[in-house]
């Protein structure tokens, strides 16, 4: 096992996984921003090392800084967490080449499954269903407006070194592609320095389900379940839940199947999340795969009674995977990520200080943050703040648990999405499971209905 473990992350996530170290009785190192040097991470860690000023260019992002503060502290091991560089393939490498672990799969898994397209492609030869398009990178907007009238409309376009919604387009016809094609490309090449575009056909009303997996070096894979990820506004998810509302027992062991089946084909090894799309017609399609711990990973600890974490470091350190018998679901998880976001001005950032703090506690409920009263949120970086996660017998247990604790939280001096999150759980389609990803474009345009009238 790791003697010492750094952590190259910052907010809620670095203290989740000292918290992991801990129970493993595993030094820690936090690395912090001059913004961030009053955070808890900071104050929790054994050691805490400044890498840098306040933007990510120069602090989280900064492999040079990192790697020389894991060889300055003795690190062992370094955990990404998720965003910043846990999905760079080339930090991974750094690190292995200056005899670090990277608390993830190999750099070469990281660069297959991190450029969509080609993740795609292997996971067709792996033989999941794949949603139609095209088979590599589209070279111009010709060729595209060439495929799509073979697909069908409408479409999308996607950067294929991306996520998080940029360099996305949706195209409903000819006559919009040239445009689509170069804004597209000028998105994914400002987000992403590759300014690469594919396209999908695009379905109107589907589902966001992704699967938890676990692999380890021995080639033991194991899927732990579902996530309903389809409540999402421009492509950034803002709730999920475990089971979904909709997967019956037997789309749950095909979908299981699936990712696993998928996960062994590539040999993955940690932990990781295959997601798919599910039309209206219950059929699953592979959307993408990221190669990390997932925001939303509570809610399948909660029903699976696993601590991913801990697992992912086990797996790091060349151990076997925990088999507990088949992993059963017990019960309904869901969680609300609160940002410090104004939702009545189009979520625009809040930043701040936190005046009074006050989270909610009782039976079922989690919460995952790193702020806390007089905490000042920096506006360098993403607005999440907390993560509640309530859990119960059933869905609607769950949702109640939910309910109560939105209603308890106090955080004062800034604005946060929790008025947001309890108008979801006011919403009769949300509370009967019956939600696609269009439900928050539908929700907005209702409000604004109400506002109108």
């Amino acid at each position: 096992m790791f003697k010492k473990i750094l952590i190259a992350n910052r907010g809620e996530i670095a203290l989740r996984i000292i918290r992991a170290c801990k129970e493993l009785n595993i030094e820690t190192v936090a690395v912090y921003s001059e913004a961030d040097a009053e955070s808890l991470a900071v104050r929790f860690a054994d050691e805490a090392v400044c890498i840098g000023p306040p933007p990510s260019s120069e602090s989280y992002l900064s492999i040079p800084r990192i790697i020389s503060a894991a060889e300055v502290t003795n690190a062992d091991a370094i955990h990404p967490g998720y965003g910043f560089l846990a999905e760079n393939a080339h930090f991974a490498e750094v690190a292995q080449s200056c005899d670090i672990q990277f608390i993830g799969p190999t750099p070469e898994l990281i660069e297959k499954m991190g450029n969509k397209s080609l993740a795609k492609e292997t996971m067709k030869k792996a033989g999941l269903p794949v949603i139609p398009g095209s088979e590599g990178i589209l070279k111009n907007a010709d060729k595209a407006k060439e495929l799509a009238d073979s697909v069908g409309y409408p479409i999308i376009l996607k950067a294929s070194a991306g996520g998080g919604g940029k360099g996305m387009r949706i195209v409903r016809e000819p006559s919009e592609m040239a445009n689509a094609f170069q804004m597209a490309q000028n998105e994914a090449g400002a987000a992403f320095g590759d300014d690469a575009i594919y396209m999908e056909k695009f379905f109107e009303h589907p589902r966001h389900i992704e699967v938890q997996i676990l692999g380890d070096n021995h080639g033991n894979i194991v899927a732990l379940g579902e996530r309903e990820c389809s409540v999402q506004r421009k492509h950034q998810k803002l709730l999920e839940e475990s089971p979904s509302a909709v997967v019956t027992q037997a789309m749950r062991k095909e979908l299981n199947k699936l990712a696993m089946k998928g996960a062994k084909y590539c040999g993955y090894s940690s932990a990781g999340t295959m997601e798919f799309l599910l039309d209206t017609d219950g059929k699953f399609y592979f959307m993408e795969m990221n190669t990390r711990i997932q925001v939303e990973h509570p809610v399948t600890e909660m029903v699976m009674d696993v601590d991913l974490v801990k697992d992912q470091i086990r797996v790091a350190a060349g151990e076997k995977i925990r088999m507990k018998k088949l992993f059963k679901m017990r019960g309904h998880a869901i969680e609300c990520r609160i940002n410090a976001e104004d939702p009545d001005k189009d979520f625009r950032p809040s930043p701040g200080k936190i005046i009074d703090f006050h989270a909610p506690g009782g039976p079922g409920i989690r919460i995952d943050t790193h702020v806390f009263a007089q905490y000042v949120i920096p506006p360098y970086y993403d607005s999440l703040i907390v993560k509640v996660i309530a859990h119960g017998n059933t869905r609607e247990d769950a949702l109640m648990r939910m309910k109560r604790a939105l209603e308890e939280f106090v955080i004062e001096g800034i604005h946060t999405t929790i008025p947001f999150h309890q108008k979801v759980l006011a919403n009769e389609a949300f509370w009967h499971g019956k939600y696609d990803i269009r439900f928050i474009e539908i929700l907005q345009a209702e409000e604004e209905f109400k506002k109108g009238h």
